[in-house]
This record gives structure tokens, sequence and C-alpha cells, in this order.
């Protein structure tokens, strides 16, 4: 990354946060609650390998990464200027912390070319997605992470940390995920693959879905989960992702998940 590249990411970081719009329409939100959920579980893993990395476990789950990688390090003034600025918006501690640990680490990673070279998966870029499709998030009093519409314990540093990647940070994978309704995934078990779902919408009645790397969700009359010859079993929504990520790469249905490190 030359100096020139560093200072247009580190830019794109504000300008990203600037432009998220964070006080969502709910209904929009409660239609991103399945990519929400699991860019969460994914920052939650990159956050456990960076913690341990740099010495930041007692500061796990949010923080800002570089007051543990170079306590010295300090923004340009008009970019620091233009990070308070953002910071001054209502927005909860924990975003707050962790959208200015993303501008940092931008910063960082221009100066220290050890930092860039360094065989991490990015650490802030699950959660500015995250905020990208819905706003902030919020911990509520016993620990739990609201993302509105759904909450979930972290777990534990060491858990996170021995996960495998979660979801791939791919547009197409993440809106394919989304959608309004009640949502089940299913695979036939002979290759896990493809991923179908059945969508029970907001105003009722029921649609079974294929998902084609090229055509995206279709109407299909293959899924039956009552007919035990026909062999469909019910998936999780990350193992879902894993084969549409498959699926739009074109990457046989045996192949590993090849989840994006980006």
């Amino acid at each position: 990354m030359t100096d020139g590249q560093g200072e247009q990411a580190k830019s794109s970081v504000i300008e990203r946060l600037c432009t998220v719009e964070w006080d969502f329409d709910w209904g929009e939100v409660f239609g991103k609650i399945i990519s929400r959920r699991l860019l969460m579980r994914e920052y939650l893993r990159r956050s456990a390998l960076w913690a341990q990395a740099y010495s930041a476990e007692g500061a796990w789950p949010f923080y800002d990464i570089t007051e543990f990688m170079d306590t010295d390090f300090r923004l340009p003034s008009d970019t620091a200027h233009e990070l308070e600025k953002f910071l001054r918006a209502r927005l909860s501690a924990d975003v707050k912390v962790t959208c200015r640990g993303a501008v940092g680490l931008a910063g960082l990673r221009l100066h220290d070319p050890a930092i860039r070279a360094a065989e991490l998966p990015d650490l802030y870029e699950p959660l500015i997605r995250l905020y990208e499709r819905g706003g902030e998030f919020m911990v509520d009093n016993v620990g739990a992470l609201d993302l509105t519409g759904v909450s979930f314990r972290p777990g534990s540093l060491q858990g996170n940390a021995s996960n495998t990647p979660i979801v791939a940070l791919r547009d197409t994978v993440l809106d394919a995920l989304d959608v309004e309704g009640r949502v089940t995934f299913y695979a036939y078990d002979s290759d896990r693959g493809p991923a179908f779902r059945r969508l029970l919408p907001q105003g009722g009645g029921q649609r079974d879905e294929v998902f084609s790397g090229k055509l995206g969700w279709q109407p299909t009359t293959q899924l039956s989960t009552s007919d035990g010859d026909r062999g469909y079993v019910r998936i999780y929504d990350q193992e879902a992702a894993r084969i549409i990520e498959n699926s739009v790469l074109g990457v046989p249905r045996f192949a590993g998940p090849g989840i994006d490190q980006a």
C-alpha cells in the first residue's frame, strides 16, 4: 500500500462512518437481522484474534486497538478534528470506541509496514458493514448485544478466537441472507448444497426458494422437509452463508468455506 493509498483508505473510513444512517427505520433493520448478526459474530472472532495478538484481552470485545499497538501514535490534526466532530453524534460508548479504533488503525497502518503485512483479518470491517446495514448496536444491562430485532451474548474471548470465519464480507452474500419475514434455511444432505430457504412473509403464506449464484433466489418446488427420501436438512445461517458464497464464486459444492478475509 502506498502512502497515497493509505491516506485514501484512512479517509474512506471516516467517509463511510459519516454516511451511515444511524437512525434506521426499524422495519428496514428487521429485514437485515441475519446479516447483522453474522457480521457481529465475525467481528467478535476477529476482535478476539487481535486482542490476543496485542495483549488487549482485558478490553475485549469493543476497544480501540491502536491504544495497545502504539501508545505514542496520533492522527494528523485535520483527521483528528474530523473524527472528533463525528464522535459528537449521539452514539453508544461501544460504537464510538470502535469507530475511533477503525479510523486510528487505518492511520497507523499507513506508517507501519509491519502492521499492513500482519496475517490478521481486517479488525473493524465487519462492524462498519454492520453499521451500514442498520446503524448502531447496544449492550444491555446483562451484557447481551442488542442489534435491534435480535440479541445474544457475545460468549468468551477464547471461544470466539477458536471459531472458523463466520461470514464473507461480500454484499452479494449479505444481501442474499436477508429477507423480511421468518426464514429457515435448508440444504441437501448429500453435499450440503445448494442452499434452499422457506420464507414465511409477514403478510402470510409460504414460499420455497433455491439460491443460484447467477440468478439469486428462485422459486422451487423441490424443498420438502416432510419427505425423508428427499434428504433435505435444516442448516444454520452461518452454513447457509458459506453455501451461498461458494455458489456466488462458482466453487464446487464439496469445496471448503472460502471465507473472504477482507
